[in-house]
């Protein structure tokens, strides 16, 4: 026999699976809480600033097009504009949004939204060079009984060589992110300027 407390938590938790569920259909759910990789010591948010190109991902159903490319504007000191663009379906596609430094303290862990009824969500900067290559990672907690990662190899150009990917691959992995289902982004036939 079910007790009525039981069946209200049973009830509850599939209500959040059917909300969710779609939501994360093509992210990469973990059980558990999200993990706390160590970010960029002493980021200096200006030098990040410009146009980064997506090198590779874990998948991410809001990002299903080719030649994904993100550009920072510094706005205020603590504020950024965010303009990622994609070709889908042979259209040039952007979308806008804003970025802030959430903890002044530790000015790595950025929150960007694309809308201004949603939250900010992690964008964190976990390794960056500011001239070739950034390692960027985001994490949601469901109720802490799992969490949703996305995580980017960014570069200031189309391409980076393969011992750079690796070895931004390591880097995930050392801090407890499962990259296996990482995949490489399209940076080909780019011709139309995003």
């Amino acid at each position: 026999m079910v007790t009525q407390p039981a069946l209200i938590m049973r009830v509850f938790l599939a209500s959040i699976l059917v909300l969710v569920i779609p939501i994360i259909r093509a992210q990469v759910p973990h059980w558990g809480p999200c993990p706390e990789p160590e970010v960029q010591p002493a980021f200096i948010l200006k030098q990040f600033m410009g146009r980064w190109f997506e090198i590779a991902k874990l998948p991410a159903q809001f990002e299903k097009g080719r030649c994904i490319e993100t550009n920072f504007t510094l706005t205020t000191d603590n504020s950024i504009r965010v303009v990622s663009s994609e070709i889908l379906k042979g259209e040039v596609r952007k979308i806008v949004g804003t970025g802030v430094i959430e903890d002044p303290k530790n000015p790595a862990k950025l929150g960007i939204t694309y809308s201004y009824v949603l939250p900010y969500s992690p964008y964190w900067i976990l390794s960056t060079d500011y001239v070739n290559f950034a390692l960027v990672y985001s994490c949601t907690d469901v109720l802490r009984l799992f969490h949703v990662d996305f995580a980017w190899i960014l570069g200031r150009t189309r391409s980076l060589p393969d011992a750079t990917v690796e070895k931004a691959r390591e880097t995930f992995a050392t801090n407890n992110i499962d990259v296996t289902r990482m995949i490489p982004s399209r940076q080909q036939g780019c011709d139309k300027t995003l």
